[in-house]
């Protein structure tokens, strides 16, 4: 009982990940303009993402415009691109195969075949944050180097974003959550795996038939 409610608890560790990653990869905000300049009164903010780039102005207008060629986007663009919707698409896999595979439902009998599909589940779930952390720590290593580049004029220099953030946030929630289900679900085979039978002797008594004692 105690593994499947820390089955549940994976799941959804690794439901709000999922939610997470697809939550970063649609806000603009993966670089945000540093106010590092003399004069602290800006007039704008530049919100700089995946699929768009968005200028805050002081007012609170914003206004949004979408990347308009995909080739002409520097690498890490394209690279978080593909990499956070691949995630998407397997957070979903995985989230259909643990649940096919839980304790808690009847989709599949008992036994070995059950917890190997719930180990692919949460294995899936690990891969789902291994690949969103490449992008998010490949932005932030080009934020931190062009912040502290001199050659960088301070107009161009960005700060790590909310959506940089977030995506940590659901990195974390993914890993923990299918490594809580793996081990879970290992735990519950090793318990299965080597059922003991008990049967009582039966011994011949003196009229050569069987003592009734032995079938009570």
């Amino acid at each position: 009982m105690t593994s499947a409610a820390l089955e549940i608890l994976g799941l959804g560790l690794g439901i709000l990940g999922w939610v997470g990653v697809i939550l970063a990869c649609g806000l603009p905000m993966w670089q945000v303009s540093a106010f590092i300049d003399v004069n602290i009164v800006v007039a704008q903010t530049i919100w700089e993402g995946l699929w768009m780039i968005c200028v805050v102005q002081s007012t609170g207008q914003m206004q949004c415009k979408v990347h308009d060629s995909i080739l002409a986007l520097q690498p890490e663009v394209q690279t978080g691109r593909a990499l956070t919707v691949i995630v998407a698409l397997l957070g979903l896999v995985a989230l259909m195969v643990t649940v096919v595979g839980a304790q808690c439902t009847n989709c599949i009998r008992p036994g070995k075949m059950k917890s190997r599909i719930v180990i692919a589940g949460g294995a899936i779930y690990i891969l789902c944050g291994v690949l969103v952390l490449i992008p998010l720590c490949w932005f932030a290593n080009i934020v931190i180097s062009d912040f502290y580049d001199p050659t960088v004029p301070p107009s161009k220099k960005r700060e790590m974003g909310a959506a940089l953030y977030i995506g940590w946030a659901a990195t974390a929630l993914l890993l923990f959550g299918g490594c809580l289900i793996c081990c879970c679900s290992c735990s519950q085979r090793d318990e299965t795996s080597f059922p003991v039978k008990y049967s009582a002797p039966r011994r011949p008594t003196s009229n050569s038939e069987y003592d009734k004692k032995n079938y009570v």
